[in-house]
């Protein structure tokens, strides 16, 4: 299998700390810089612009929405935001005070669901404004990222070493993971609705399959500190390790395949399947990273099942 090819391109200052980033409606890339509290933007090809927010607001995970504009969180604000894609700003404020708001995403119903993690609930945003919340049945969790599944919410419960399901009626379901302090943080679902989620302490990737097992895959370097992870049409897992300053794919077999990033201590973070097919990840020290999947021959697809 021929190695894909990265390119990166600085987005901004080594200090503004490019964090989460996703596709827009308008065929950009969007992304946030959690250091300077900005909403930044980019069209491959071309430069790069940026919105300013209040500098220590903390803009930490984007979504595109159900509305035709982006929204994302201030974990440090306590807030989440909506942006317009000719950069129009509009702030909500849930009703738990401090309660970290990070992970974001549209759901089924079109409303935007998100994590608090230092209040332990789910919160519901419509684009109209109306906030509700959803306790958890546990305590100290950590509720962190989260990602649409059908009739459901799945999010990842960094400190209770469990991800949950949450149905658009708020009743949620706790499944408590194999391995002990993995403390999960990315999530994403797969076309074929299977689960897959970042194990950053222990240095795994999961996944549920859509009947429920959960499988746990080891990586090559159990310190990478897997973080983000996204699918693409394929059904192929990418995720960033931020510790090991790569970004790997993995597939539903459990194939994984790490590529080492251009610069050293870049400190990949979130991650995206782009505007032009490829693989985008946002680097805190001030660019975004073109991951080109690579092309798999016959020949080398035998090699690597024999391998495995």
């Amino acid at each position: 299998m021929t190695p894909p090819a990265i390119e990166e391109y600085a987005v901004s200052g080594r200090d503004s700390g490019p964090y989460a980033i996703t596709t827009g409606p308008d065929e950009a890339l969007w992304f946030t810089m959690v250091h300077s509290g900005r909403i930044g933007r980019l069209v491959p090809g071309q430069e790069p612009t940026s919105h300013q927010l209040a500098p220590d607001s903390g803009p930490t995970v984007i979504c595109n929405g159900p509305d035709g504009a982006l929204w994302f969180t201030a974990y440090r604000a306590h807030r989440v935001g909506r942006i317009t894609t000719a950069g129009r700003v509009t702030e909500f404020t849930p009703p738990t005070a401090e309660c970290g708001p990070f992970g974001i995403a549209a759901g089924p119903d079109g409303a935007l669901w998100f994590t608090e993690t230092a209040a332990d609930r789910i919160g519901r945003l419509t684009t109209n404004g109306t906030v509700t919340e959803y306790p958890l049945p546990r305590t100290g969790a950590f509720p962190s990222a989260i990602a649409a599944a059908g009739d459901s919410m799945w999010f990842t419960m960094n400190q209770a070493n469990a991800i949950g399901r949450i149905g658009m009626d708020g009743r949620i379901t706790v499944h408590a993971l194999p391995t002990e302090a993995a403390a999960p943080v990315g999530i994403a679902v797969g076309p074929d609705e299977s689960v897959w989620f970042t194990e950053i302490a222990a240095g795994q990737i999961g996944r549920m399959a859509p009947g429920g097992r959960i499988t746990e895959y080891p990586l090559p370097d159990r310190s990478a500190r897997p973080h983000a992870v996204t699918t693409d049409a394929d059904g192929t897992a990418w995720f960033t390790a931020w510790g090991g300053n790569s970004v790997g794919s993995i597939t539903s077999d459990g194939t994984v395949a790490v590529h080492d990033l251009p610069t050293p201590a870049s400190e990949p973070h979130g991650i995206t399947v782009g505007p032009d097919g490829a693989v985008w990840t946002a680097l805190e020290t001030g660019a975004l990273a073109r991951i080109e999947p690579a092309t798999r021959t016959t020949t080398d697809d035998t090699e690597q099942r024999n391998a495995s």
